[in-house]
Formats: C-alpha cells, structure tokens, sequence
C-alpha cells in the first residue's frame, strides 16, 4: 500500500461506522434521501478523522518510533515527510469541511466540535491519565450525535451512552494492550502510561464492561425504545453484544491483542461474526418483525 495511503489510515475509517448508527435505529434505513444523507456524513468524518491521524502521526512521529509496530508509520520510518504530511493533513481537512457544510449547517459545527476535540487530544489530553481515554470515547458520541444531526432525527440518549461506554472500554483495553506489550518503554511512546497500572486499568475494564452490559441491557428491556422502534424484541441481539465483549476481554488478558480493536474486528474472526450477526438480527427485528 502506498505510504501516503497508509497515511491517511482507511481501515480506520470502520470507526466512522458509529455515524450510520442513529440510521439503523431511527428506522430510516428504508429512507433513501437519508441514507445518502448518511453515507456522506460517514464519508466526511472519514476526510475528517484521516487529517486528525496525520497530524497526530507528525506530533508523534518521535514516540512512534519507540513502539515495535508504530515505528513502521510512514512518517515514524522516514517513508513520508513531514512537509508531504502537512499538506495532505490541510487537504483533507478542508475537503472535510466541505463535505461537512453540504451535508448540514449543524452537522458542520459537529465536525468542527470533533476537530477541536482531536486537537485538544493531539497536543494536551492524551498526557492526561483518564482523560485521555475520555476524550477518545467523546470523539465517538460526538459521531453518533453526527449521525443523527446529519439525517435530522431527534439524538437517542441510549444511542450516546451505549457508545461512550463501549468506546471507554475499547479505550481502556487499549491503554492496557500498550502497558503490558512496551512495558519499560511504555512511558517513552504515551506519557499518560506512567500513571497507569494493569491492576489499575483491570479494574477501570472490569467497572465499564459490567456498565456496557448493563446499560444494554436496558436499552433492549425500555419500554419507552419498544415504544419508539415500535418492537419490543431487541433483546435478542444480548447474546452477540455478550460475546463479542467476552471475546474481546479474552483477547486483551490472553493473547495480549487488543492494541488496535480496528484491527482485531478485522483479523478475529469470531468478533466479526458477532458483529455481522448483531447488525444482522438488530436490522430484522427493526425492520422485519
């Protein structure tokens, strides 16, 4: 692949997935104007979050190379210059923020809101113990909220909660994958590692993954979400939620992977097929029963 393709970081753009979400649960996946609407607010948080990656890559170009895999980035290695990466960084903001404005007004002001949030991260938050992850689960509410403001549906609160703590705990296993796999040198890639402990994060992990259960839970049980889906069945999508989150702690405490959940829903297959059968049975209840 090319490096400048590498770059801009595409099998990350799967996060970008979250903006279609308040599609799929508004009912509005039948709707062809709003899916179009959709798919371009998808493909302009893709423009968006591939700038952020660019620049975050050239702030940390220095720490990247003192991670076994991140030193093989384009800029970390030398296979991009900084020069290069700055004006590809410009390009695909400003044609983020074009792709944005068509879109909406509001929608706008989100990315714009997602952009101030990655800049925050990229020079100050993500030193932050705590904060740090917090800060990268906010950058999925706030594609969630997208979604919604894109297609002009009323924002789900279950919708945001259950993505800021999925995101917490994706985040969290993460921080946990880095500490344990750079040990000694953990400290030289991401300053915030200092302050953490597996211990620490263990239970940081185990108090969110009981919350995104929980709160799932809920969500398929509420009669006012049966009310409004107009089915009350959502609850048979629990057991693919259960796994995939029982899977992945698997993944994270035994075979020490979890540094990129990207790249683990790519390569697990078994979290692949969670997936695939959660958004397959959630699209019949919704759309079919």
């Amino acid at each position: 692949m090319h490096p400048l393709i590498r770059l801009a970081r595409p099998t990350q753009w799967l996060k970008n997935g979250v903006v279609l979400a308040a599609l799929v649960f508004a009912g509005e996946v039948l709707h062809t104007g709003h899916v179009v609407l959709a798919l371009a607010a998808a493909g302009a948080f893709c423009l968006l979050s591939s700038a952020v990656y660019v620049v975050n890559d050239i702030v940390d170009r220095e720490k990247d190379r003192a991670h076994s895999v991140k030193r093989l980035r384009p800029l970390a290695s030398g296979e991009v210059a900084v020069s290069t990466a700055t004006v590809m960084a410009a390009l695909l903001l400003l044609a983020g923020l074009v792709a944005a404005w068509l879109v909406g007004r509001s929608f706008f002001f989100v990315g714009v809101a997602y952009l101030a949030l990655n800049v925050l991260y990229s020079f100050w938050l993500k030193n932050v113990v705590i904060l740090d992850v917090m800060s990268i689960a906010l950058g999925f509410v706030l594609r969630a909220y997208a979604g919604a403001v894109a297609i002009d549906v009323p924002s789900s609160k279950w919708l945001l909660i259950n993505t800021l703590l999925l995101a917490l705990f994706l985040a969290f296993g993460k921080r946990r994958h880095e500490l344990v796999t750079l040990q000694d040198g953990a400290t030289d890639h991401r300053r915030s590692l200092s302050r953490y402990s597996p211990y620490l994060l263990d239970q940081l992990i185990g108090v969110v993954t009981a919350s995104v259960v929980v709160s799932y839970m809920l969500y398929t049980f509420s009669a006012e979400v049966a009310q409004k889906l107009g089915t009350g069945n959502l609850f048979f999508t629990i057991p693919f939620v259960l796994y995939g989150v029982f899977r992945y702690l698997y993944l994270i405490h035994k075979e020490e992977r979890g540094g990129s959940p990207t790249e683990v829903l790519i390569s697990d297959l078994p979290i692949l097929l969670s997936v695939v059968f959660w958004l397959a049975t959630v699209v019949i209840v919704l759309y079919y029963l």
